[in-house]
């Protein structure tokens, strides 16, 4: 500390920041990060303090504040005991690249907000997109993929892009504009081989898809949805997530799968 006219001082929590900065990255750099709730007074301190410092620097030139994590809808906090870590996760066994997928699904600066059908939902997803890739040569990254990453890193709406490729079947694609955002990568796989679907079950999910498919476009026509409602309770009968959307239908294993029904469904 040293002495001022104000009494003995030290270095404070804004002006730490405001010197590690300037050492290491100079009176103007790229991307400050941080969470929002650091937004005010933290961050906007560290702006006054170190542009009157150094008014010939830009000191951050982009902002990047991310939201708070959330568990099953509430803040996370370690007085309501749903406090937790990545290391926790991977330790119940939780794939890496699973909780990647989930983190991906969100917009940084919206809240986020981890749950166990999350994590079931992303673990099914991708057990599909590798059984999809699986000994595909990876073709060009979508240039959808890269606009939506290239809007401020809006990785929920490249996630979404990446579904439109596995609906259409275009796997080099697929894996191509996974890989660029860690997902589907060599170094993460191995998980998949474990689980409650097996490849062949996978691409009788994918048949069966098709026929779901094909049924709700006859009824959009026939305006009778019999055949689409039966088939559609026969496989959420048998534990498959039915999701149903403009960009097609896809089937995933859920909870309670069972793959003897599916087959059954195939014929």
């Amino acid at each position: 500390g040293w002495d001022s006219p104000w009494g003995r001082g030290r270095p404070g929590w804004h002006i730490e920041c405001s010197a590690m900065s300037l050492a290491l990255l100079g009176a103007s750099f790229d991307i400050h990060g941080g969470g929002i709730d650091l937004q005010f007074p933290h961050h906007e301190n560290e702006v006054a303090q170190s542009c009157c410092a150094h008014p010939e620097g830009d000191f951050a030139r982009v902002w990047m504040h991310n939201e708070m994590l959330q568990v099953e809808g509430k803040k996370m906090s370690k007085s309501l005991g749903n406090f937790f870590t990545v290391r926790d996760l991977l330790g119940q066994g939780v794939p890496g690249e699973v909780i990647r997928f989930v983190f991906l699904g969100t917009h940084y600066g919206k809240p986020m907000d981890w749950t166990s059908e999350k994590a079931a939902q992303a673990e099914a997803t991708l057990r599909k997109w590798r059984e999809r890739t699986r000994d595909v040569i990876p073709g060009e990254v979508h240039p959808g993929v890269l606009q939506d990453l290239a809007d401020n890193l809006n990785t929920a709406g490249a996630i979404a892009e990446l579904h439109v490729l596995a609906n259409a079947h275009d796997a080099p694609t697929l894996l191509a504009s996974a890989r660029l955002m860690g997902l589907l990568t060599e170094e993460l796989g191995g998980w998949e081989t474990e689980g409650p679907a097996d490849g062949a079950t996978l691409s009788a999910l994918d048949d069966l898809a098709r026929r779901l498919a094909r049924l709700r476009e006859v009824a959009m026509d026939t305006k009778n949805f019999s055949e689409v409602d039966t088939l559609k309770q026969a496989l959420i009968a048998a534990g498959v997530e039915v999701r149903m959307s403009k960009a097609g239908v896809e089937l995933l294993p859920g909870a309670g799968f069972d793959a003897e029904k599916v087959w059954a469904l195939k014929g």
